[in-house]
């Protein structure tokens, strides 16, 4: 069922990651594979709308829900751009869950060695960290 003069959602999708704010978990360049609507949880990764700049699609590890929506933080602590800036992201810009990550081959590795270490590593399924929220509170 579609609303009325809108198209139907894809369920999946693919999203590129920009900046090291998410290293090591994912890495620039990485391709995701989105769950569009899934059902989120404290330390899963997951794609949102920039609350400031609706226009801009970030990837971040969701922490825990607070008043006002879901506290975010990426996993490179010497990274800017989370909630630690722009505080909790409301649950409406919330617009899916990572599933996995594809990895692309990096450009002239040519040994056999180099080529089989990439083909075993190159997709992962994005896992949660539910230890995130211990760790805030720790802090």
């Amino acid at each position: 069922m579609t609303e009325q003069g809108r198209e139907p959602r894809a369920l999946f999708g693919i999203a590129e990651v920009t900046g090291p704010s998410m290293y090591p978990t994912l890495a620039h360049g990485d391709q995701l594979l989105v769950h569009y609507g899934a059902g989120v949880g404290p330390g899963d990764v997951a794609v949102l709308r920039h609350p400031l700049q609706q226009d801009l699609l970030i990837v971040k590890r969701l922490v825990e829900r607070r008043e006002g929506g879901w506290w975010v933080l990426g996993d490179n602590p010497h990274a800017e751009g989370d909630s630690r800036v722009f505080g909790a992201v409301p649950e409406e810009l919330l617009l899916g869950r990572v599933r996995a990550r594809y990895r692309p081959r990096p450009r002239g590795q040519a040994s056999v060695t180099g080529v089989l270490a990439w083909a075993v590593s190159a997709v992962r399924p994005v896992l949660s960290d539910r230890s995130v929220s211990r760790r805030l509170r720790a802090r």
